[in-house]
């Protein structure tokens, strides 16, 4: 998919290696021209973000980034697209050192909202950028506060459909904003990419 729009800063034309449309958006925002690319595979894509045994939050969403990051490079390779910069990024959600993924169903949402019902919790998104021979990384931790979620909240918020398909069971630009108390850190990296720090690794 190619996208158009204004690009003021002059950023260069880069592959967007994900089908996250809040990665899209943001690009948009920035006014980064981008080509959507996905993996061929999206089973082995998404082997690639089991999580290793007793691993680290922050080493696991540098590792799935690059990983992510080097299987789209050899498809484009492959392929012999016009070379472009590559841009891949990976958010998980963290508490107390345990990695919270995607809920499996209700039951798993529930288990992971309550956890975080009034606690302080982690968002790391990695960014990997592919510049010819190049890799340029970043790391972004945020740390988000939840107010106390009442269980009729909850329930109505489970009800919605928003925690499935998306890290730590929440959508910070969604209706689990009224959960957010506070908010240290980058918010447009705990929705999936960090702008500014993109900006400046698009810059050099």
């Amino acid at each position: 998919m190619n996208v158009q729009q204004h690009n003021p800063f002059q950023f260069p034309r880069i592959y967007l290696a994900s089908q996250s449309p809040r990665r899209a958006q943001l690009l948009e925002q920035m006014g980064v021209p981008f080509d959507v690319f996905l993996p061929e595979d999206s089973a082995a894509a998404e082997l690639l973000e089991v999580v290793l045994p007793n691993e680290d939050p922050v080493d696991y969403v540098q590792r799935v980034s690059l990983a992510k990051l080097q299987a789209i490079q050899q498809q484009i390779n492959t392929a012999r697209l016009p070379p472009q910069p590559i841009l891949c990024a990976d958010t998980t959600v963290a508490f107390a050192a345990e990695i919270l993924g995607k809920p499996e169903d209700a039951a798993d949402a529930r288990r992971i909202l309550t956890m975080l019902s009034g606690q302080v919790h982690q968002v790391h998104t990695a960014v990997a950028l592919a510049c010819g021979h190049e890799v340029k990384r970043t790391c972004v931790t945020s740390q988000v506060t939840f107010k106390t979620i009442s269980p009729v909240e909850l329930e109505a918020y489970i009800d919605s459909g928003e925690p499935f398909g998306r890290a730590g069971a929440y959508a910070v630009q969604g209706l689990a904003a009224t959960f957010i108390e506070h908010l240290s850190g980058s918010y447009s990296s705990v929705m999936g990419l960090p702008v500014f720090e993109v900006a400046r690794l698009l810059r050099g």
